[in-house]
């Protein structure tokens, strides 16, 4: 398991864009498993939607990728203390399967398929309480900074 202070090692996000409080399984190489809780109080559902706030698609596929960024970093023995960092690269595939609402976690889930020079890609999956809500596959690349 790995909490937040871990966690803040291996991403260089924050308030109000960190989008992974927990990382529950990780296996260098092979897959990660974390969620975020949902609050009311996230700052996107004051415009996405005031009488219906559901959280962005958009901003899933960005929590599947930082959940995806934590496993590219552990796979390759680094940190952003080392002066790289894991940048969203593209997604493909992403499909959307009912909204995220306030009070929801959202379990990920991302397995490691391919790396290559720094550019690695991952199949992930979003989930509420077990319902599959979103799956996409994620490329991220790593640069120095």
């Amino acid at each position: 398991m790995m909490k937040i202070n871990e966690i803040l090692e291996y991403l260089p996000h924050r308030y109000p864009f960190l989008l992974v409080d927990r990382v529950t399984e990780i296996e260098k190489g092979v897959s990660i498993k974390g969620y975020k809780n949902i609050s009311f109080n996230e700052p996107f559902f004051q415009g996405h939607f005031p009488d219906n706030p559901i959280m962005p698609g958009v901003l899933i596929i960005e929590a599947m990728a930082q959940l995806s960024g934590i496993l590219g970093f552990v796979t390759v023995g680094r940190k952003p203390a080392d002066g790289v960092v894991q940048y969203l690269a593209g997604s493909s595939k992403a499909r959307f399967k009912r909204p995220v609402l306030p009070g929801d976690r959202l379990d990920m889930e991302a397995e490691f398929l391919s790396g290559k020079r720094g550019i690695y890609k991952f199949e992930c999956r979003a989930l509420v309480d077990g319902e599959v809500v979103c799956t996409a596959e994620i490329l991220t690349a790593e640069r120095e900074v």
